[in-house]
């Protein structure tokens, strides 16, 4: 019997309070979660930390919103008081619907006045920066403040859970000293932080400008459209990352004004890897510093860091992967040409890591070189088998053939693949999506599979204009793309609940 049944709507997957996913197992849950329709949301109490407020966060707000200084407004409760003063100042300290920071019984926040525009500018800007407080300090400050009667039992590690990541992290990362590796409360955060240590940087040069290599995740996107200094003039996309003389060109037109370059290798969801020796040593040629995110297949299995500035990476993904932990890291090249100043500057722009979240990963990060492994294996199986079956279009994976000599120019060993998988059907996406049993929703590098229609959940906006739709045709992606985590579970029911599906 198949380790998989179908799971309903919004269950936490896998099942922790903590869990960094839930099911949404039919597209309608799919269009109905990004529409926000009541008949849906209703049943999504978790989700992915900086997409849905928990629930705990929730009865954290309705806490404090009894006080008196607090009481009719809108909170947002974040992870320091600088993240606080930036969420002001991003919504307006001053006019009818003004923000105000707060700390109040140990908890950072802002409040303004409660309009549906306002709400959506905060969540959004918290999303972007990572800035959300996590599930785990909502509800330790629930226990302390004695709301709830304790935290729910989990295991943790017993020591200095920083060291013990630090440890595991020196393993992929050999030349990295302590120093080099800072870790950050979600991928987001680290990002963001490896972005404005850039600017702060460059600026003073005259170099403004942010190239950005391939298509990137939405946040990220998002980064550098929004917060460039002068975003019509400073945000620029090269999207083939096989097209090395167009970057050349690129870079021959802007190079003196490039801070710096964002690059996902491999790319999500595409999972294409350019030329990164070659890019590499373009940007240094002309004085730009290189951003680069392993996320889509881990530390574990690219080396990326002997050709970066900095690496950004999720630690939500293989590292925490029993999908209960958002975290994420900024990695220094120590022999990189701004290397100090780098490090110094990074470490100022990230946000302070939960303690107790920082111990729940380090009670998973020592298995997750042996979970990548077992995702490697299986991965490598069933993009063969969706390579060859007749009802699916196209296949996407670390070793497709059009940038498959460029990813193994980084990969650690030749079935280092990593976990995702990205299709699309020669029929309809619905009916399939519809009759899988995997788990369905948002996030990979678990040891669960997990699949999603990524482009619905991610680029909804693109999926439902003409506009939108042109957009992605432009950059080789289908709005019925599906993008396939593959898990640790025995691959022959992973394959047989897909040709169960599939037909």
């Amino acid at each position: 019997m198949s380790v998989f049944k179908s799971i309903p709507l919004g269950r936490r997957i896998p099942g922790s309070q903590h869990s960094v996913v839930c099911s949404l197992p039919t597209l309608r849950d799919v269009v109905g979660y990004e529409e926000g329709r009541p008949e849906t949301t209703r049943h999504l109490t978790s989700g992915y930390p900086r997409f849905v407020v928990h629930a705990y966060a929730k009865q954290l707000c309705e806490f404090l919103g009894r006080r008196a200084d607090l009481a009719g407004r809108s909170l947002w409760l974040v992870t320091s008081p600088k993240m606080a003063a930036a969420l002001a100042d991003h919504l307006g300290r001053t006019g009818p619907a003004h923000a105000v920071p707060f700390s109040a019984e140990g908890v950072d926040g802002v409040a303004h006045t409660d309009t549906p525009e306002q709400n959506a500018r905060g969540k959004v800007f918290l999303q972007h920066l990572g800035g959300f407080l996590s599930t785990r300090a909502a509800e330790d400050h629930l226990v302390r403040l004695g709301v709830r009667p304790a935290a729910e039992p989990e295991n943790l590690f017993a020591g200095d859970a920083a060291a013990e990541i630090k440890r595991v992290l020196h393993g992929v990362y050999a030349g990295a000293g302590d120093a080099d590796l800072l870790l950050a409360p979600s991928g987001m955060n680290a990002m963001q932080a490896a972005f404005r240590a850039i600017s702060t940087l460059q600026t003073p040069r005259g170099r403004t400008a942010w190239l950005q290599v391939g298509w990137l995740y939405l946040d990220s996107i998002a980064l550098l459209k929004k917060f460039t200094a002068n975003p019509a003039r400073d945000y620029l996309r090269h999207g083939d990352v096989t097209d090395l003389a167009g970057l050349e060109r690129l870079f021959a037109e802007h190079g003196p004004r490039i801070a710096g370059v964002v690059i996902e290798a491999p790319t999500n969801p595409l999972v294409q890897t350019p030329d990164v020796a070659a890019v590499t040593a373009l940007a240094r040629r002309h004085g730009a510093r290189l951003i680069l995110d392993p996320a889509i297949s881990s530390p574990f299995n690219v080396n990326l860091l002997p050709y970066a500035d900095l690496v950004v990476q999720s630690l939500t993904k293989y590292t925490a992967h029993e999908g209960d932990v958002i975290a994420g890291a900024v990695v220094v090249n120590a022999v990189g040409p701004d290397a100090a100043a780098l490090r110094t500057l990074a470490a100022g722009y990230l946000e302070p890591v939960h303690a107790r979240d920082l111990a729940r990963l380090a009670a998973q990060i020592g298995r997750a070189a042996e979970v990548t492994a077992r995702i490697n294996a299986n991965t490598l199986q069933v993009a063969a088998f969706l390579e060859t079956h007749p009802a699916v279009a196209q296949v996407w994976w670390a070793l497709r053939p059009a940038t498959r000599d460029n990813y193994l120019k980084v990969a650690r060993t030749a079935g280092s693949v990593g976990c995702m998988i990205s299709f699309t059907l020669k029929g309809s996406l619905e009916n399939f999506y519809d009759r899988v049993r995997l788990p369905k929703g948002p996030s990979f590098g678990l040891q669960t599979t997990l699949l999603s229609p990524y482009i619905y959940l991610a680029h909804y906006d693109l999926v439902t204009s003409e506009a939108g739709r042109a957009e992605l045709a432009a950059h080789g992606l289908s709005p019925d793309l599906l993008r396939l985590s593959v898990g640790i579970e025995p691959v022959e029911d992973i394959l047989a609940t897909l040709a169960e599906a599939l037909g």
